[in-house]
């Protein structure tokens, strides 16, 4: 594929994105609730393009297909307990919504923290974030560098693709918050939807129609169609990569974030189903574009590659080829800058010292740009390692945040949740997240997210039964909650 094609193509993609930032921050107010949240005011239809963008990412088009091309079928399973994982949003998202206005969280973290009483819970919840989400925001520039050269057969550098990748995350981030990058993700949901689905159609038709095609992959690959595969997805390994994915929704402050966002609930339930019907569109393309891999270019030693070697093949016209390349380079950007807000308003908010609150916007602010660019060059950084396969190092990243789950549960469900069960949980998971998953150490074959799961549920349990809940913040907390529900459910 012509380099210079992509280089004009990024030209425009980056022009119409610039556009729309333009727009965005003529309506950018001042403070911290108005640059992280947009002041609360997100429409439906932007919510779920937006939600979508930055949850659906290069991990799709890239890792995803490669998942497919490396364990077949199981992939379609891993992704669905993705979408099983969604119907937390159906019982947590209307409570966060609820607790966002009545008490003006910007930050998951910072909710945490007053439910438990706890500013020490709150920062270490953003610290860990940062930890454990840098990593996966690497992950799609890592991405968007092995798409560069992969289809071009290095002659747009791998490092290139990083720069452009984190540079224009930048950009969509600092240029107005939430709302620009709100609106651009929408833009590049839009891109990466009708792009990936053009893409689809014509390699199947290259390859002799969804007939032969389906025959092909059933006779050349049939051991791909069942479970466990070619060997790949064990039952051990499929409950380790699914259960981080199950409590996506509420583990990744980055998605739970943009439930704060919404103008009502009314455009919260669209934003709830127009991600999970993008998702469900976005995620049959993505594995079916991975067994068309499979058959087009079989036996490629790095699975993540099979996406940039179907592009580069002949099977994919220039004319949709080069859209494709932009709207992948789209999906990876929509959650790197997604990431860098989120994160950073986390740390502006939570670990920065503030004064009373709505005192000092500005230096919270000041302080939130200045991570923004040091979590987007701290990805490229990561990046640049070329670590190996995209998807797993994703699901790595979110089995870390598994940690948070009890915690999060139980300042909505558990009066007798406290902040010594909280942090203790949370610190006590992370270092089993660090022997477990990352250490390489085992227990008769669990899945490092099992173990660390199970310690981190027991720890939260224990501790918080073993100490004295704040006086009236629990229940008062939760009691506020059901208040709001209950006259919501009478109005």
């Amino acid at each position: 594929m012509s380099p210079l094609l992509i280089w004009i193509a990024i030209a425009f993609y980056a022009l119409a994105g610039f556009a729309v930032v333009a727009v965005a921050r003529r309506q950018l107010a001042t403070g911290a609730e108005d640059f992280y949240l947009a002041s609360r005011t997100l429409g439906g239809l932007v919510s779920a393009a937006s939600y979508a963008a930055t949850t659906y990412s290069a991990f799709m088009m890239l890792g995803l297909a490669g998942l497919t091309y490396r364990g077949g079928v199981g992939a379609l399973g891993f992704e669905l307990v993705y979408f099983a994982g969604l119907s937390l949003m159906l019982v947590f998202g209307p409570r966060l919504w609820l607790v966002g206005r009545r008490y003006r969280f910007i930050t998951p973290s910072e909710m945490l923290g007053a439910r438990y009483d706890s500013p020490a819970l709150a920062a270490v919840t953003a610290l860990l974030s940062c930890v454990f989400l840098v990593p996966y925001s690497s992950v799609q520039l890592l991405g968007i560098g092995l798409l560069f050269s992969g289809t071009t057969g290095g002659a747009i550098p791998f490092e290139a693709g990083i720069v452009v990748g984190a540079g224009l995350a930048a950009i969509w981030t600092l240029g107005a918050g939430l709302r620009s990058v709100a609106w651009t993700d929408a833009l590049q949901a839009v891109i990466i939807l009708v792009t990936a689905l053009a893409a689809l159609v014509h390699i199947v038709d290259f390859l002799g129609g969804w007939g032969t095609f389906l025959a092909r992959v059933e006779e050349e690959h049939g051991a791909w169609l069942a479970q466990p595969g070619p060997g790949f997805f064990s039952f051990a390994t499929f409950v380790g990569l699914t259960l981080p994915w199950f409590f996506f929704a509420i583990s990744n402050p980055q998605v739970s974030q943009r439930l704060f966002t919404t103008d009502d609930l009314g455009a919260m339930r669209t934003m709830i189903i127009g991600a999970i019907s993008f998702g469900f569109l976005f995620t049959l393309i993505s594995i079916l574009w991975g067994f068309a891999a499979l058959v087009a270019v079989p036996d490629l030693e790095n699975p993540d590659l099979a996406t940039p070697s179907l592009i580069a093949g002949a099977g994919v016209p220039t004319i949709v080829a080069v859209p494709l390349v932009i709207g992948i380079l789209a999906a990876a950007i929509t959650t790197v800058d997604s990431i860098a807000l989120t994160l950073a308003s986390m740390i502006g908010r939570d670990v920065y010292p503030r004064a009373e609150p709505g005192s000092n916007d500005r230096r919270e602010l000041i302080v939130g740009k200045i991570v923004i660019v040091l979590v987007i060059a701290a990805a490229a950084l990561f990046a640049s390692m070329r670590l190996d396969l995209i998807s797993l190092l994703s699901v790595a990243s979110s089995a870390a945040l598994l940690v948070i789950v009890p915690a999060f549960v139980g300042a909505f469900f558990w009066r007798r949740g406290t902040a010594a069960g909280a942090l203790t949980s949370v610190l006590g998971g992370t270092a089993t997240v660090i022997m477990f998953q990352f250490g390489g150490l085992g227990v008769s074959g669990l899945p490092a997210p099992v173990i660390t799961f199970v310690v981190t549920i027991v720890l939260f349990v224990g501790a918080s039964l073993a100490t004295r809940p704040p006086a009236d913040r629990g229940a008062g907390f939760i009691d506020a909650i059901r208040e709001d529900l209950s006259r919501m459910r009478v109005d």
